[in-house]
């Protein structure tokens, strides 16, 4: 699929300039701190000096002094307190954290317990099995984490046995909340919080916030259990801006420095104990296998995990936990062929606007990854369907940059039997008889609504610029702009007319990708990028014609090839990742 290049604007106005003089820093920096709203130097400093007294009070959150009450009540009178989550990694890590921070303050370790649903038993969020348990364990209080906005029934539900809820939530809510003690999600159109954007982890974050500020409690262990807030925060692909940013800040230095005992098992298995540990290497190595636990086994294994303290057990824990996802990998693999062939087999695929595929024996637990492949391959709103043990067709749906799959799917609620989620990312179920009518609503609100521009996969690049401006302290200063994270992305460059150094080569098991030696037209200054997929262009690249690109810059942790900028520069482990390739 040809992807369409956007660049963003490029003008370098008097604010910029001045602010470019300001930090001693190229003017293109500058720009790119524009481009984040960052326009002054004040600004700027909280920006590359994050601080934990940046994060907003607590109790600015709607409900946030309910909710403390009700749990400085429930540790007085030694009720038993049940900390409710989803299955996800968010889910289990803001479970983990509640859980940990309470436990502390209870008077028997009996007095506090979690739980997690079983994904297919279940489902996602508050269940009735759920709250039996806490009736027939005698829990008075259930704090749910990542899940709850829309739980109105199960909430009365739990009523009539005298067990109250406080929600901590992060998703749209419903026309009709819940009616619980507390029910904290920024995201509700009365609360003015300032920060709308919290992960569910980020929302249990603040509600043990609040507890400690509120009884002049030490926030050291709230601290040092960042590094959970840090692991949601990058799994659940919240924007990394404003409140987030410092969390994830600070939680990845806590990741690095003192990770508690399961995560520290994790990284081992994950082969991250001697380079810097980076937002990406949680989106694509950590939080997968604490993801994996969910979709094949149990989530409650990832809490037993992150709240151990014996190093036998989260080693063990890990190794198992590992290979839960080394067979959810066979299976998304298996079940994304079979998706495709759905779509082969469909005379009318490329007139539609959408993909919906189902197959019943498709495994619950990986339809989200699956549909995430098909955006990934086809660029349309995909929603990937199973059947559930009680016979009702449940699955999950993923969108393209700019399109509201949230209220598409809103849209046709009438058909629905529950349904969930954000703009790009959703979960529903409905009766098989409800399944075409679905199908067509589904395609005709996406047709209507969707804009030829978003059907197509873009690169917004950020600046074009020349090879000589990536500069050592260039890259120094932009690797301050982390942590990369939706609403501030690692930069994507642009640099047009460049060549083969002649050292270009094709590497991997089947030299499926390109090692790419460039340098500028006047064969003044060399760069080195790896350019995953890309073989076609190898034979272009080593005629010597000239190619733009388009990349990331990204540190090289192999310390192999290092990049010589110049005879002017020392060697760096800084190389380009190319996204994309055009002839020139």
């Amino acid at each position: 699929m040809i992807n369409k290049w956007i660049l963003k604007p490029q003008e370098l106005n008097n604010d910029a300039a001045e602010l470019a003089k300001q930090l001693n820093i190229d003017p293109i920096l500058t720009m790119l701190l524009g481009q984040r709203g960052i326009t002054n130097f004040e600004d700027a400093r909280q920006f590359f000096r994050p601080k934990l007294n940046q994060l907003h009070n607590p109790f600015l959150m709607k409900d946030m002094d309910k909710a403390v009450k009700r749990i400085e009540k429930a540790l007085a009178n030694k009720e038993k307190i049940l900390i409710y989550g989803d299955y996800d990694v968010d889910g289990t890590t803001a479970v983990a954290l509640v859980y940990k921070i309470l436990k502390k303050y209870t008077f028997h370790s009996s007095l506090i317990g979690y739980y997690i649903p079983d994904r297919y038993t279940e489902g996602y969020g508050i269940s009735y099995k759920g709250i039996d348990y806490a009736k027939n364990n005698n829990y008075t209080l259930i704090i749910a984490l990542d899940c709850g906005i829309k739980a109105v029934d199960k909430v009365e539900y739990a009523k009539q046995y005298n067990i109250d809820f406080i929600i901590c939530d992060h998703h749209t809510a419903g026309d009709i909340l819940p009616n619980a003690v507390a029910v904290l999600d920024s995201k509700q159109n009365d609360d003015n919080y300032p920060y709308k954007h919290l992960s569910g982890c980020g929302v249990g974050f603040k509600l043990m916030q609040a507890l400690l500020q509120r009884n002049m409690l030490d926030f050291t262990e709230l601290k040092a259990c960042l590094d959970l807030v840090a692991i949601s925060i990058a799994s659940d692909i919240v924007p990394i801006t404003g409140e987030n940013r410092v969390l994830a800040y600070y939680g990845l230095k806590q990741l690095n420095e003192a990770p508690c005992l399961g995560l520290k098992s994790i990284l081992e298995i994950c082969n991250l104990k001697e380079q810097p540990i980076t937002i990406n290497d949680i989106v694509f190595k950590i939080g997968p296998r604490i993801n994996a636990s969910g979709r094949m086994h149990s989530g409650n294994e990832v809490v037993e995990l992150l709240i151990s303290n014996d190093h036998t057990f989260t080693q063990q824990k890990s190794i198992c936990i590992n290979s839960y996802n080394e067979e959810r990998k066979e299976i998304d693999k298996d079940t994304t062929e079979e998706a495709k062939q759905q779509l082969y087999q469909d005379p009318h695929f490329n007139q539609k606007h959408t993909i919906v595929v189902y197959n019943k024996h498709w495994h619950k637990g990986i339809v989200g990854i699956v549909a995430s492949r098909l955006v990934e391959e086809y660029y349309k709103p995909t929603i990937v369907l199973t059947q559930s043990d009680d016979g009702i067709i449940s699955g999950s749906a993923r969108s393209v940059a700019g399109f509201d799959l949230y209220t598409a799917i809103d849209n046709c609620k009438d058909l629905l039997e529950n349904f969930g989620g954000h703009m790009y990312a959703a979960g529903l179920s409905l009766k098989e008889k409800n399944l075409q009518q679905f199908i067509t609503r589904f395609e005709q609100y996406v047709a209507q609504n969707i804009t030829p521009q978003q059907l197509t996969p873009q690169i917004e690049i950020d600046a074009e610029v020349e090879f000589s401006t990536l500069t050592k302290k260039f890259f120094k200063i932009l690797k301050q702009f982390a942590p990369f994270g939706p609403g501030n992305n690692n930069p994507i460059f642009c640099t047009k007319n460049v060549i083969d150094n002649g050292d270009s080569r094709l590497v991997g098991e089947t030299k499926e990708h390109l090692k790419a030696e460039l340098c500028d037209i006047n064969h003044q200054h060399n760069l080195s990028g790896i350019a995953f997929y890309k073989q076609q262009m190898f034979e272009n690249i080593k005629q010597q014609q000239p190619i733009d690109i388009c990349y990331t810059l990204e540190e090289n942790n192999f310390n192999t090839n290092r990049i010589r900028h110049d005879n002017n520069h020392n060697d760096t482990t800084m190389q380009l990742m190319i996204k994309d390739i055009k002839l020139s």
